[in-house]
């Protein structure tokens, strides 16, 4: 180390020299790395696309073989699909970095020839202004030469239609300078889609879960064709839009003083198998003690479940996390913890499920109409459910009051059916066996009491971990529709988009009407004014411009 620092100059314009050209290679490294990226990405997008093709051949002369054939077909389409996507993101990215430095050759991935748009969609011609005086000379004696139209795609509801933005060409008589308006902005690079039509692919995708080949097939009855890859294009590029507003909603959301956390499972296609990946959620909602921060949700994909994954997920976070009993979870509530411990508080809706299992009526009754022998119910269990139900009651009364006033309630109704519930559950624990179904219901409560009691002196905390359960409610609905993800990229993707859109739902917003101003806007908008386009602030925009023309 000594001997390197000693063979530097001492000569400071030298050692500035030698900084830039040492910054110059880094920069031309991280392109070239970009672009190799992308290349491999288009050359998988490439031969995903050409087995889909050569199948698709085969079953066409040879005719329809088997269901499964069918089944391997869809599945090609959304392993394509995915592999379109990643490298629309990839080329992006090469791109951005080429652009740093004029070493490295940017990349531009060869793509299908898109058909023209059908000619029995009706044409609206946007006109742009031309230019009134020659940007040369500044003369004013203009003549018209000709025009360039570029078409974009766009989606009224259950209606098409093509926009004609017209460019007019003007050259000056005195200088014979031609002069034209820029092209208009595309919200992807090299786009056909306008925003309305993007905002509809992608919720339907991720909001209503209909996959791209579904949507292509309904596309394609309604007299458009548009093919499955380059939906996907499109899909991928969106993505890469909107991760800036992803990273402003994720700040929002892992800046509040407690969270609802939870994960669920997601099948993602592999070689020759399925694995079962996860999706988790963090979930910021202050409105149950009348909190002023607008709601959020943050998604995060995983390809398994393992604990190191909510750990950095919550890396930087100190505060109140609402969740299970998953194991994971338990270096974060550690004293020593960097930068702070997280306070643990426990979901009594968990709680209660497993001693409903035991007491459910009514399951029992539908198993003894089926046939089927009933569950054998347990009194203890039908009282637990009913001493919770009473904690629940408590709360109904006091959601949307303040922490303080919640808390006071809590002292002074909750409080004494906590204590006698504990003493209740310790007396009934000695009358049963380790094994026993009922005795680990009750031992699931009593190991974590801390934790379960927190909201007695916390006005903060909720009774239960549900707000985190209805974010992951669409996605438990949607693997009945798409059955699985294509591919680890795609489940990244699909974590940033639900983000997004299940943030829009909980401040009860249209996901698509904001999805759509949102992308014919902020590639414009100024970054440091990027969280007026996050849902809450952009509602209070539009609501403040309605009553303005009002």
């Amino acid at each position: 180390m000594d001997t390197e620092l000693a063979a530097l100059p001492d000569d400071i314009d030298t050692l500035k020299a030698a900084l830039l050209a040492a910054r110059a290679d880094v920069v031309r490294v991280t392109a070239e790395a970009a672009a190799a990226l992308a290349r491999q990405s288009s050359d998988q997008a490439l031969i995903a696309h050409l087995k889909l093709l050569i199948e698709k051949l085969q079953r066409d002369r040879f005719g329809p073989r088997s269901e499964r054939t069918a089944r391997l077909l869809e599945q090609m389409e959304l392993q394509l699909e995915e592999l379109e996507a990643s490298a629309t993101e990839d080329e992006l990215a090469a791109e951005a970095a080429a652009a740093k430095t004029t070493a490295v050759t940017g990349f531009t991935r060869k793509r299908p020839a898109r058909r023209p748009f059908p000619e029995h969609l009706p044409r609206e011609r946007v006109v742009i202004a031309g230019p009134s005086a020659c940007a040369c000379c500044g003369g004013t004696r203009l003549s018209r030469l000709g025009e360039d139209v570029t078409e974009t795609l766009e989606v009224i509801p259950r209606s098409w239609k093509v926009i004609q933005h017209v460019r007019e060409k003007f050259s000056c008589r005195d200088c014979e300078r031609i002069s034209q308006p820029p092209a208009p902005f595309h919200v992807t690079p090299r786009g056909w889609a306008g925003p309305n039509l993007l905002a509809m692919i992608l919720f339907e995708k991720f909001g209503q879960h209909q996959p791209l080949n579904r949507q292509a097939e309904r596309y394609a009855r309604e007299g458009v064709a548009v093919s499955l890859s380059t939906l996907a294009d499109q899909v991928g590029a969106c993505t890469a839009v909107l991760m800036p507003l992803f990273g402003r909603l994720a700040a929002h959301v892992m800046a509040a003083e407690r969270l609802h956390g939870d994960d669920t499972t997601v099948p993602v296609l592999a070689r020759g198998k399925t694995d079962i990946a996860r999706l988790w959620v963090y979930v910021r909602d202050d409105r149950p003690f009348n909190g002023p921060a607008p709601p959020g949700a943050v998604f995060h994909y995983s390809h398994d479940r393992g604990g190191e994954h909510p750990q950095s997920h919550l890396a930087a976070y100190t505060g109140i996390l609402q969740a299970d009993a998953y194991g994971g979870y338990g270096k974060l509530y550690e004293p020593g913890r960097r930068p702070g411990p997280i306070v643990e508080a426990a979901c009594w809706a968990h709680a209660r499920r497993k001693f409903f299992v035991l007491a459910d009526l009514a399951g029992s009754a539908r198993r003894a109409a089926h046939g089927k022998a009933p569950a054998v119910l347990s009194p203890i269990c039908l009282e637990a459910v009913q001493r919770i139900d009473a904690l629940f009651d408590i709360e109904r009364d006091i959601n949307g009051h303040s922490a303080a006033e919640r808390r006071t309630t809590r002292q002074a109704l909750s409080l004494p059916l906590v204590i006698d519930l504990q003493n209740w559950l310790g007396a009934q624990r000695v009358k049963l066996a380790r094994g026993n179904d009922v005795a680990k219901a009750i031992d699931y409560m009593l190991k974590r009491w801390t934790a379960f009691t927190r909201f007695l002196d916390d006005g903060r905390v909720c009774l239960s971990n549900n707000a985190a359960e209805r974010a992951l409610r669409g996605i438990a609905l949607g693997r009945k529709s798409w059955l699985f993800c294509g591919s680890d990229r795609g489940g990244q993707r699909a974590a940033v988009m639900y983000s997004l859109i299940v943030t829009a739902k909980m401040n009860d917003i249209d996901p698509q009407v904001w999805l759509a101003d949102v992308l014919a806007r902020i590639a414009e908008h100024p970054a440091q004014r990027l969280d007026e386009l996050l849902p809450w602030n952009w509602a209070a925009a539009k609501s403040s411009a309605v009553d303005q023309a009002a």
